[in-house]
């Protein structure tokens, strides 16, 4: 067990951040996946360690409301939906390394949450 820790210890270079990118929209799942994929080019480009887009369940948000705004008349009802799509793509990189990732074109509705955490 110990000889598999050092070992992956020993790939890492020092100073290296784990790095973790939540990309989410509920819009346009085709901006979502250009972006990903400008991300993955980008960090392969400077060959680091990438791991995803890892694609995250669909979450499906249903409001339903009465058609009538008195409450008299027929039931009648309308179904509104809205999806949110949401991918994860996590990266290994020296810290230098991390502005130069994060600073490409991103669709305007797309967001974008990164965390930074050491890695060890």
């Amino acid at each position: 067990m110990s000889a598999a820790k050092k070992l992956v210890d020993g790939d890492q270079t020092s100073g290296s951040q784990r790095i973790r990118i939540i990309l989410t929209t509920s819009k346009s799942v085709a901006n979502l996946e250009k972006v990903c994929a400008d991300l993955i080019k980008g960090a392969k480009d400077k060959q680091l360690k990438v791991k995803g887009p890892v694609r995250m369940p669909t979450r499906t948000l249903r409001v339903t409301v009465r058609k009538s705004p008195c409450g008299e008349g027929t039931n009648t009802w309308d179904r509104f939906e809205m999806r949110v799509y949401k991918r994860v793509i996590d990266l290994h990189s020296p810290t230098e390394m991390v502005k130069q990732i994060t600073s490409i074109a991103i669709e305007p509705d797309v967001d974008v949450e990164i965390y930074l955490d050491d890695a060890k």
